[in-house]
């Protein structure tokens, strides 16, 4: 076993561990906090994986701003801790078994796919194909440029959603 091999599991089970308490977590203040939990694995997962470039905007924009702002509009809600209602054990009865079949499904695809065979070449196909910084913001700022836009158009509504719905209380 490799240490990159190693550092892998390692992240993806804090990433998944992280996931599991977002949703599991009655404070939204924790939920984001794992969220940013979730984000810097990913990030290390970039990095193991090579793309620098993707995890230091991983970290920079949404462990750091987007989070900034989430935690922003929850204290500005002043939410505290979530309410248990019938609709959860609705959701839990409907979604054990799902989430079961996602995962034997998983597995399936995985055991099919053999032992990283397809990670072996997509990542020696991606080693051989550099995309310089100079190319991508080339395509974000001109062929996806509306839909850039229209993310940071949302995001602004929800905060003056947020400020509107904070205002009314008072």
């Amino acid at each position: 076993m490799s240490l990159p091999f190693i550092l892998f599991f390692a992240f993806a089970v804090i990433a998944v561990a992280g996931a599991l308490l977002l949703i599991l977590a009655r404070e939204p203040i924790h939920s984001a906090l794992s969220l940013v939990l979730v984000m810097i694995s990913l990030a290390a997962l970039y990095l193991l994986l090579g793309a620098e470039f993707i995890a230091a905007v991983q970290i920079i924009v949404y462990a750091g701003a987007v989070m900034v702002l989430f935690v922003f509009v929850i204290m500005l809600l002043n939410a505290g801790m979530e309410e248990r209602t019938n609709w959860s054990s609705i959701a839990k009865y409907a979604g054990v078994p799902l989430g079961v079949f996602l995962l034997l499904e998983l597995a399936h695809w995985m055991a099919r796919a053999g032992p990283g065979v397809g990670i072996a070449n997509g990542a020696a196909r991606a080693a051989n194909t550099a995309v310089s910084t100079r190319a991508l913001s080339a395509l974000l700022f001109q062929k996806y440029l509306f839909p850039f836009e229209a993310t940071s158009i949302l995001i602004l509504i929800a905060v003056l959603g947020a400020l509107v719905l904070a205002k009314r209380d008072e």
